[in-house]
Parts: C-alpha cells; sequence; structure tokens
C-alpha cells in the first residue's frame, strides 16, 4: 500500500509554530476527547522528542513522537502514535509504524524498541513484530501494556 501522506520528521526546536498547534490539537482531539481522558498531554518530553507527522494537504493527520534510549524507557521508545479519526479508514496507522520504526533506526541507531501500548491495540502493534513484555497496567485509567521490538 502506498501512503499519500508527505512525511516530516524535526526536532522540537525546528517545529513551527503553525506544526506545533497542529500536533497538539491532533494529541488532544484523540487522546483528551475522544477517549474521554482527562490527562496532562503536555508532559515536558516533548523537547527530548523526534517528532514525526504526517501531513495531507497541509494538515497534521498522522503523528508519533520518537525518544532514544533513556529518554523514555532503557530502549528507544515510540509515543503518541496518533491518527486523525476522519483518516483511520485509509490504514495510515501502519505507514506511521514502519515509518516511526525506520526513523527510530536511523536517527538513534537501533532496532531495540519499547512500547507503552493501549491494550485494544496490541494486535496492530505485534502486526509490527512488538512482543508484550508486562502485565496490563493502568496510565491515565487506560489499559496498557508494555510492548519490545528487535
Amino acid at each position: 500500500m502506498t501512503s499519500n501522506l508527505e512525511w516530516k520528521i524535526k526536532r522540537f526546536n525546528e517545529l513551527s509554530l503553525n506544526e506545533l498547534y497542529q500536533l497538539l490539537q491532533l494529541r488532544s482531539e484523540v487522546f483528551v476527547v475522544e477517549q474521554n481522558c482527562v490527562y496532562q498531554d503536555i508532559d515536558n518530553k516533548d523537547a527530548n522528542a523526534i517528532h514525526l507527522m504526517g501531513l495531507l494537504e497541509n494538515e497534521i493527520i498522522a503523528y508519533a513522537r520518537l525518544f532514544q534510549a533513556g529518554d523514555y524507557f532503557e530502549d528507544a521508545s515510540i509515543g503518541r502514535v496518533v491518527v486523525a479519526q476522519k483518516n483511520r479508514t485509509e490504514k495510515h496507522g501502519h505507514t506511521l509504524m514502519r515509518e516511526a520504526i525506520d526513523a527510530v533506526e536511523v536517527y538513534f541507531n537501533t532496532q531495540k524498541i519499547t512500547i507503552s501500548a493501549q491494550l485494544y491495540l496490541q494486535k496492530f502493534y505485534e502486526s509490527h513484530g512488538f512482543v508484550v513484555v508486562s502485565d496490563v497496567y493502568l496510565e491515565d485509567d487506560i489499559e496498557h501494556i508494555r510492548m519490545t521490538r528487535g
């Protein structure tokens, strides 16, 4: 499947104000409003992350943030994986994960990745080579599992 998204990768200090606004808006729309979860999305970790953005007609509709080993987990990590609700039928989530995994390998020179995954997305992440390495735990009142790859 070929993605029709334009992919951008930027460090925090390279983000434009418009990009920062759009990515925070997308994260809020999905993780706070859609999932009905009151939590602090702006967590002082964005400055250390590399931001992967998938744009469709200049709108960020897919996003993930990437961390080198030691910044979030012992291994490199991918987090805040999100696709706008209106664009999910196009399977951009799979393209986003492939782009994120490739970026971790390029930027951090590792294939070892750990994530904190929402439990209902276990099969999605397994399809990208991740395996469960923890029991279910609550994070912001949502069931999560730790998964690793590589």
